[in-house]
C-alpha cells in the first residue's frame, strides 16, 4: 500500500472555507492600505544569500532556508571541505539563494535597486509569505504571511499618525476591539542613559520587552545576568511600573529624562503622535507603554504593538520607525516607518470571536438543481444572468437524486436553491427556495436576482 502523502512540519494546507476567511483578511487590509495611498509591490520568494545574510543577526542567519544551487552543485566543493563537516562553510559553496525571511529586507533591496524609478516618499504595501527554519509550535509556523506597509523617504511624524489610523480602521472593519501600544526607542535610550547603563541599551530593551510574558522578577533576574548593576535596576523599577493616563506618563518621564537630550526628543515625538491622534479621533484605545521595546534593533524612533482586548493572543500587529535600513545596501540616510499585520494571528482572533461575515465565508449564493437535459438547457441562460449581476451561481453538473443535490447545497452552506421543472418552464419562471427558512416562491429571473441581491 502506498504511503500516505504529507507536508513539511510547520506548513499548512488551507481548504476553501479557510481560504475564504484568509482572503477576507487580506482584502480588508489591502482596501485600507489603498485608502491611504499605499501601492502594492511583490518581490521574489527567493533572494540571493548576499542580500539576506547578516541582516537578522546570528540567530536569524541560522533560521534562513537556503536553496541548493541548480545543476552540478558539488563541483565547487573540495574533498577537504566535505571531510571538514563544517555545515556553514559547505552551505556557502552549495547555496547562493535563500527563501526570504521577512518582507523588510527585500523591500530595502527593492528601494535601493529601483531608486531612480521611485517617487519619494514611497508608500508601499506587500502581502506575501515568508519562511523561517524555526522550531514549529502552536502559533509559530515555518511558512506564514506578512502584511506590511512602509513609507520611506520622509521623516514626518504624520506617517506614524497615518499608520496608527490604518491600524484603527482595519480592526474597526474587523469588529475587533484592540489596544494600540506605543513607545519610542529614543525614550528607551534615554532611560538607559539616566540609569547609567547607556552601553547596555540592547540588553535592557530585550529584557523589559518580556515583562508581559515573564513578569517583573524574571525581567530583573535577566537584567542582573546581563551585568546591569543593582543600582541601575533599582532606578528602572518606577519607570517600567509607571501608570496613569498617557499625559501623566509623558509628564513624569519627561522629568525623569531631563538630563537626556535623546530621551526628551523621544518624549516630544511621542507627544506629537498622541496629540494628533487625539485630535483626529480613534475608535480604539492608544496607550503609551514604556515597557514596549520590540525585538528588532533597527528601530530608531516610534514603535507600535497591537493587542486584541477580547481574546488572549500575543501581538497581532507591530512596527516602528527605522532611520537607515537601506544603508545596508549602500544607500544611507533614507528614513522609513512601517507596520506589519499578523494575518495568522488575526485569523485566530476572528475565529475565536466568530467575527467573519457570512457573505465572506460562503462562496456560492445560488445552486440550480439539475433535473435533466431539458431543464438544464432552460436554466443555463438564467444562471448566466445571475453571474452577470454579480451573483455567485452554479448548476449541479449531474442529474443526481434530489437528496444528493440538496446535501451538496447544505454542505457548502449555499443560502438559495433554484428548482425548474415542467410547471416552472411552462410559466417562464423558477422556484426559489430559501435554505434557512425553507420558504419557496415562484419567481421570474428578474425577481430572483432582486431577491438574492
Amino acid at each position: 500500500m502506498a504511503q500516505k502523502p504529507s507536508i513539511p512540519k510547520g506548513t499548512r494546507d488551507f481548504g476553501p472555507v479557510e481560504m475564504a476567511k484568509r482572503n477576507y483578511i487580506f482584502d480588508t487590509i489591502k482596501e485600507v492600505y489603498a485608502l491611504y495611498g499605499f501601492q502594492q509591490i511583490e518581490t521574489p520568494a527567493m533572494e540571493t544569500l548576499q542580500t539576506l545574510m547578516g541582516k537578522y543577526g546570528e540567530e536569524g542567519d541560522k533560521l534562513l532556508f537556503k536553496i541548493l544551487n541548480s545543476g552540478d552543485y558539488m563541483n565547487k566543493v573540495s574533498d577537504e571541505d566535505l571531510h571538514s563537516l563544517n555545515s556553514l562553510k559547505l552551505a556557502a559553496k552549495l547555496c547562493e539563494k535563500g527563501l526570504r525571511y521577512d518582507l523588510t529586507v527585500p523591500f530595502a533591496r527593492y528601494v535601493v535597486q529601483h531608486r531612480e524609478e521611485l517617487q519619494l516618499p514611497f508608500k508601499r504595501y506587500q502581502i506575501q509569505p515568508v519562511w523561517r527554519a524555526d522550531r514549529p509550535q502552536k502559533g509559530r509556523y515555518r511558512e506564514f504571511y506578512q502584511c506590511d506597509a512602509d513609507v520611506v523617504g520622509s521623516d514626518s511624524l504624520l506617517n506614524e499618525v497615518e499608520l496608527m489610523q490604518i491600524v484603527d480602521t482595519v480592526f474597526t472593519k474587523f469588529g475587533v476591539r484592540v489596544c494600540i501600544k506605543i513607545n519610542n526607542r529614543k525614550i528607551l535610550t534615554g532611560i538607559a542613559e539616566v540609569i547609567g547603563e547607556a552601553e547596555k541599551i540592547v540588553d535592557i530593551t530585550v529584557a523589559i520587552d518580556k515583562l508581559d510574558k515573564i513578569g517583573l522578577e524574571k525581567v530583573n533576574e535577566e537584567l542582573r545576568n546581563d551585568g546591569i548593576s543593582e543600582e541601575a535596576i533599582e532606578k528602572l523599577q518606577p519607570i517600567i511600573s509607571l501608570s496613569g493616563s498617557n499625559e501623566e506618563k509623558l509628564e513624569v518621564i519627561s522629568q525623569v529624562l531631563a538630563g537626556s537630550e535623546t530621551g526628551l526628543k523621544g518624549v516630544e515625538e511621542t507627544r506629537f503622535i498622541l496629540d494628533t491622534l487625539k485630535a483626529v479621533g480613534l475608535n480604539n484605545e492608544i496607550e503609551l507603554d514604556l515597557t514596549l521595546a520590540r525585538g528588532l534593533n533597527y528601530y530608531t524612533g516610534a514603535i507600535f504593538e497591537v493587542k486584541a482586548l477580547d481574546t488572549p493572543m500575543g501581538s497581532i500587529t507591530g512596527g516602528g520607525r527605522y532611520d537607515n535600513l537601506t544603508g545596508i545596501f549602500g544607500l544611507p540616510g533614507l528614513s522609513g516607518v512601517g507596520i506589519s499585520f499578523g494575518a495568522d494571528r488575526i485569523y485566530d482572533v476572528l475565529n475565536a470571536l466568530d467575527l467573519y461575515p457570512k457573505e465572506a465565508v460562503n462562496s456560492t449564493q445560488v445552486l440550480f438543481i439539475n433535473f435533466g437535459e431539458t431543464e438544464t438547457a432552460y436554466c443555463l441562460p438564467i444562471v448566466g444572468k445571475l453571474r452577470q449581476a454579480g451573483i455567485r451561481s452554479e448548476i449541479f453538473p449531474d442529474k443526481a437524486k434530489m437528496k444528493k443535490q440538496m446535501s451538496y447545497a447544505n454542505a457548502k452552506n449555499i443560502p438559495f436553491v433554484v428548482l425548474a421543472g415542467e410547471n416552472e418552464m411552462a410559466a417562464g419562471k423558477v422556484t426559489l427556495k430559501n435554505m434557512e427558512s425553507g420558504e419557496q416562491t415562484l419567481v421570474t429571473a428578474e425577481k430572483l436576482i432582486a431577491t438574492v441581491k
